[in-house]
């Protein structure tokens, strides 16, 4: 069996197709209703990102972009009205891996469409079936989830969980 095959590969289609799903239609959810699923998604979606096996990144191939520019525009300017005023929050810097200490503004819906879009590039790319392509695509979407979108993905989680639970409880 080719390895865009296995479990872990499939599993982390499965949640990564629901939480793009969710993503794109989140505007038939009240914020309140959409921040609760994403609390539920995003975790999975990182434990499922982790247990993606590790390929071989070598070829000369690079996964087709199948989110446009104004695709991920739209979902940003649509997410950022969606979550309001609980969309900007303060961050801790990290310099290559390091803490700072200094402070930066970040936006749910910025980090949102940033896992989003490569997420749906591997789902859309997956869904093609053209194995050579998908183990790249495979690449690409674990490289950039350890340098980037992971990170993201922590980043609005602590925030989700913030204004549901302990914002809530000083309320």
């Amino acid at each position: 069996m080719h390895i865009v095959y296995s479990q872990s590969v499939v599993e982390f289609v499965a949640v990564a197709t629901e939480t793009c799903l969710l993503l794109e239609q989140h505007q038939s959810h009240d914020r309140d209703d959409l921040v609760a699923k994403l609390l539920k998604l995003l975790p999975l979606l990182y434990a499922k990102a982790q247990l993606l096996p590790e390929v071989d990144g070598a070829d000369a191939f690079s996964p087709e972009s199948y989110v446009s520019e104004s695709d991920y525009e739209w979902l940003r300017m649509s997410l950022a009205e969606t979550m309001g005023e609980i969309d900007e929050f303060e961050d801790t810097l990290y310099d290559e891996g390091v803490q700072t200490g200094e402070l930066r503004w970040r936006n749910v819906s910025e980090c949102l469409a940033d896992i989003y879009q490569p997420v749906r590039n591997f789902v859309e790319t997956y869904r093609a079936g053209m194995e050579e392509n998908t183990e790249e695509a495979l690449w690409a979407v674990r490289d950039t989830f350890e340098l980037y979108w992971g990170a993201d993905l922590v980043d609005v989680l602590r925030r989700l969980h913030r204004v549901t639970y302990i914002d809530q409880a000083g309320a």
